[in-house]
């Protein structure tokens, strides 16, 4: 999954913030050269506990989460803190420098990258391997780390998946079928080229926006991004030109609005004045749209992820990291798992539009239930869910496609689709600045 998914947005008020690049590079600290803990079978002590930006929202909850563990655990005491989401990972930076990561500490896919390549987080799957089952294997797994073996850096927490949104009527329009929504991207790219052939330019298929685009795009059609030591970027290939050919033509005959190729526009009015027919791929869009354009609401169809060539979807997961050093070991990982644990998932899954990664939780009839199936939300509610239960990690962006890579990554490709540069020109020239940043990376 890219970096700037529409997916990511949907639950952008529960983990905003900005990802952690140039100054993640030279992080180093007390945390990376400590001793990593280990189980005692005591659960009691201090820790903190730190979220990111659910007061006051989810105050209530949370604390009634902690509650009920120091009930339960009457020698553990729990400190919450709640951090705003910017600068967020900037503060984890500034932490892990100063050896103050908290006890349990609520990561990002991004951030928890950055401190487990960094050796500042405990290997949960040492601690408590026999939870592993307890997840489902795609949220899991989202935890290891190239290199790192079997060893799980976080408890999963909650997870947001893709799904597919369009207009009913303007498929409909340009003669598609409603039930039969596509699958693969170059699919994808035909449908959009019928739905610009029959918009007469009153509307457009989807946002250019490559930055949202890619790398999973290219993910999906089986392009390798990175060599087999994950050293070297590799996109460069016949299938990623035709890819930039596509959207070139695309974006010529109108596909896409003119001004999504440079400017992030806002998809959500886009959609919701019926300008473009498929809407971003989350759960939450949907709940946004029956609320602030029902009538394009009452429109809306919702599908499976566009998956392509690897039959997987991205996963954006939210996670409970364990301090590598803490000195209550017991207490932090018995509460990240009490956190993740499925009836706790579950009753956060009702307050917000995101999804259990714990696989119980995941099995609650709230998220099978389909109804008629003619309701937009309750439809995208058991199409997440259900692709949650075998979704994999093939599409998920890599730790090496850092923000700068990506934007190094637009940069041409803009130009190409624009027509200011051949599409060969512009795959070559992105991946040799790609290997430039990740090499300049690697030598910090």
């Amino acid at each position: 999954m890219t970096r700037s998914n529409p997916t990511r947005t949907a639950v952008v008020l529960l983990a905003a913030g900005t990802l952690l690049s140039t100054t993640a590079c030279g992080l180093s600290g007390a945390d990376a050269d400590a001793k990593e803990a280990r189980r005692t079978g005591k659960v009691a002590g201090e820790i903190t506990f730190r979220t990111l930006q659910l007061k006051p929202t989810f105050t209530a909850y949370v604390q009634g989460v902690i509650d009920a563990f120091e009930k339960r655990y009457p020698e553990v005491e729990i400190t919450w803190e709640d951090v705003p989401g910017d600068g967020y990972n900037e503060k984890l930076v500034a932490d892990a420098q100063a050896g103050a990561l908290p006890d349990v500490v609520n990561l990002s896919t991004d951030s928890f990258q950055l401190l487990g390549d960094r050796g500042m987080l405990a290997d949960v799957a040492a601690l408590d391997g026999a939870s592993a089952k307890e997840y489902v294997p795609g949220a899991w797994e989202q935890f290891k780390l190239p290199g790192k073996g079997d060893s799980v850096y976080a408890y999963p927490w909650y997870v947001t998946p893709e799904i597919l949104t369009y207009n009913r009527e303007l498929f409909e329009k340009a003669g598609l079928d409603p039930a039969a929504p596509p699958t693969g991207v170059e699919q994808f790219f035909d449908y959009a080229e019928r739905i610009a052939a029959s918009s007469g330019g009153q509307y457009s298929a989807f946002m250019a926006d490559p930055k949202g685009r890619l790398p999973g795009d290219w993910q999906k059609m089986g392009i390798p991004l990175l060599d087999e030591k994950r050293e070297r970027f590799t996109f460069d290939t016949d299938q990623a030109v035709r890819w930039v050919e596509r959207m070139k033509d695309l974006y010529a005959k109108g596909a896409m609005p003119k001004e999504s190729l440079l400017k992030s526009d806002d998809i959500n009015q886009l959609y919701g004045s019926g300008k473009i027919v498929f809407g971003p791929g989350s759960p939450g869009f949907v709940k946004d749209i029956k609320k602030n354009a029902p009538q394009i609401y009452a429109k809306t169809q919702v599908a499976g992820a566009v998956t392509g060539e690897l039959g997987h979807i991205g996963i954006y997961a939210q996670s409970l990291g364990i301090k590598k050093d803490t000195e209550h070991v017991d207490a932090a990982a018995e509460f990240a798992k009490w956190v993740t644990n499925g009836p706790n998932q579950v009753e956060f899954s009702r307050k917000a539009t995101i999804y259990p990664s714990n696989a119980q939780g995941l099995a609650d009839p709230f998220f099978s239930d389909k109804g008629d199936g003619k309701d937009a939300e309750t439809l995208a509610r058991a199409v997440g869910a259900d692709q949650l239960k075998t979704a994999a990690l093939d599409a998920n962006t890599p730790v090496q496609w850092t923000n700068q890579v990506g934007d190094a990554v637009v940069r041409e490709m803009q130009k190409a689709i624009k027509g200011e540069q051949d599409p060969r020109t512009a795959v070559r020239k992105a991946q040799e600045a790609a290997n430039k940043l990740l090499a300049a990376a690697a030598d910090k």
